[in-house]
């Protein structure tokens, strides 16, 4: 009994509303996956290639996934007798090309269709990173970077040429930076275009180098280049500086430097977003008669009035104390204070004895307690006296 098949959409992971873009979408990822050169020896991975290639070849096609939506695979029974393992579909009509131009030159490293040429292209951003302060990032500052940097060579003009010599049109490729390889695939000739190996997708070949630049065309210089970082950057964003990455290639723009920012971390502020979090303790006095605390803050310490009988874990809100934000820098976060009362650990005699008066005073079970004890320690002292007593008289 013939084995059943699954149905092309399923096949694909596309629903039946998918449009061309999203079933070729669909089917690139298998194919990529499955396809025999990735996995060779894999029987299981070569059957799901053929699977998704004749879902892909059906669906693709307007005509032949009017005929499935409507028949199913019987639309295609009694072709040629499940030749090839596809069931007896006919592949002829089927249009793999610009699908396998895109999987073979990401399989063997080469380009595609629309890929690279010999046109003007923007040259590489380059990458750096700097570490600045809690405080820094709030305010914003002026840091300067230390980096190496290429510019065209002023003796042979960015040409790698000898001087009085120029560049030549590559022989491989013709000048157009590309060449085509032909290959064969399951579904007969395909061909894949590909940054040509002679020139590197210039179109241009040296034969006399500059001595100066060794044929590059650039000279490598160190360079001192000021970043100005704004007010509410956070750890880990980047400030973008145009035209400072890498040089262009044939005439195009040079690309851009990327400076990323690591913010340290301080002892007593938290950041989240642009609000500040920091804890103060306070002493038990000042919690129960309330008065003036001092509460550092970015902008220096800030004089807080204490509400008596704060409890602890009370959050305070400083309005306007928080951090600058990047879209609006006259728009700041709020900075976020948690009291938190102190418990004292070493107490002096007469420190103790103020605090048991305290407790007295306040209605506290401290002394009522002492009195307690002492009460009953007399009635039993009394008691035996009394039991003594009556011993004797007796």
């Amino acid at each position: 009994m013939a084995e059943s098949k699954r149905d092309y959409y399923e096949v694909l992971g596309v629903g039946k509303d998918a449009d061309e873009a999203a079933i070729k979408k669909a089917y690139r990822g298998l194919a990529k996956k499955y396809h025999p050169d990735m996995n060779p020896g894999d029987a299981e991975a070569e059957k799901k290639f053929k699977e998704a290639s004749e879902a892909y070849a059906v669906l693709s096609d307007p005509e032949k996934r009017q005929k499935y939506d409507q028949f199913g695979h019987a639309a295609f029974d009694g072709g040629a007798g499940g030749a090839g393992g596809f069931g007896g579909f006919d592949f002829s009509g089927a249009d793999f090309s610009d699908i396998f131009g895109d999987i073979f030159g990401d399989l063997f490293g080469g380009g595609r269709r629309g890929g690279r040429s010999n046109g003007p292209m923007r040259g590489a951003n380059v990458r750096k990173s700097i570490r600045i302060t809690f405080e820094e990032a709030v305010f914003g500052c002026e840091k300067e970077l230390d980096l190496v940097l290429k510019d065209p060579c002023e003796t042979c003009g960015g040409t790698g040429a000898k001087p009085g010599t120029s560049p030549e049109t590559c022989p491989k490729c013709g000048g157009r930076g590309q060449v085509v390889y032909t290959s064969q695939s399951f579904f007969g000739t395909v061909q894949n275009v590909q940054t040509c190996p002679n020139c590197g997708g210039s179109g241009k070949v040296i034969k006399e180098k500059c001595s100066k630049c060794a044929g590059s065309g650039y000279i490598a210089n160190r360079k001192k280049i000021k970043v100005s970082i704004p007010a509410g950057i956070d750890n880990g964003q980047s400030v973008r500086i145009r035209d400072k990455g890498e040089p262009g290639v044939n005439g195009g723009p040079r690309g851009d430097l990327l400076v990323e920012v690591n913010v340290s971390s301080h002892s007593s502020f938290k950041r989240q977003d642009i609000h500040i979090f920091s804890t103060i303790p306070i002493s038990f006095a000042v919690a129960v008669l309330g008065g003036d605390i001092r509460i550092p803050t970015v902008d220096g310490d800030v004089i807080y009035n204490v509400k008596p009988g704060t409890k602890t874990d009370t959050k305070v809100r400083l309005k306007g104390k928080g951090v600058p934000s990047l879209r609006n820098p006259q728009a700041r976060g709020d900075h976020y204070v948690t009291l938190v009362i102190q418990t004292p650990e070493k107490l002096s005699s007469e420190a103790k004895e103020a605090l048991r008066k305290f407790d007295e005073l306040t209605g506290n079970t401290l002394h009522e307690h002492d009195e307690a004890t002492a009460k009953g320690e007399k009635k039993k002292k009394k008691s035996f006296m009394e039991k003594m007593k009556e011993a004797l008289e007796d």
